[in-house]
């Protein structure tokens, strides 16, 4: 059974940092692209940054470009988000998620979700 399971969410000040995680199991992600998206309340769902298997390539959304890291590490099968001068408008459900091909969009696979919240 394939599992993503993330975590490292929190409350955290304007102008803070968070670093979230998201292990996987049941499977070899080492391959696949894996995303950050994000949900907040009332809006839809929106991409964050996606990471290639090998690490490269990286593509973020603009809103969140220089702020934030994506990185991974498949000999632990782990995925990271680096989230530094967090904002008020930072403040979602943040979900992890791994593909076979490159995308932006669409996502095989999903974990359940962390909560960020960032107070002004």
């Amino acid at each position: 059974q394939v599992q993503l399971v993330e975590s490292g969410g929190g409350l955290v000040q304007a102008g803070g940092s968070l670093r979230l995680s998201c292990a996987a199991s049941g499977r070899t992600f080492s391959t696949y692209t894996k995303a950050w998206f994000r949900q907040a309340p009332g809006k839809e769902r929106e991409f964050v940054a996606a990471i290639g298997g090998s690490g490269t390539p990286t593509y973020y959304a603009d809103s969140v470009k220089g702020r934030f890291t994506i990185s991974r590490d498949n000999a632990k099968n782990t995925l990271h988000l680096q989230m530094n001068s967090l904002k008020p408008d930072d403040t979602a459900l943040y979900y992890c998620a791994a593909n076979n091909v490159w995308s932006v969009g669409y996502y095989q696979y999903w974990g359940q979700g962390t909560q960020v919240t960032v107070s002004s």
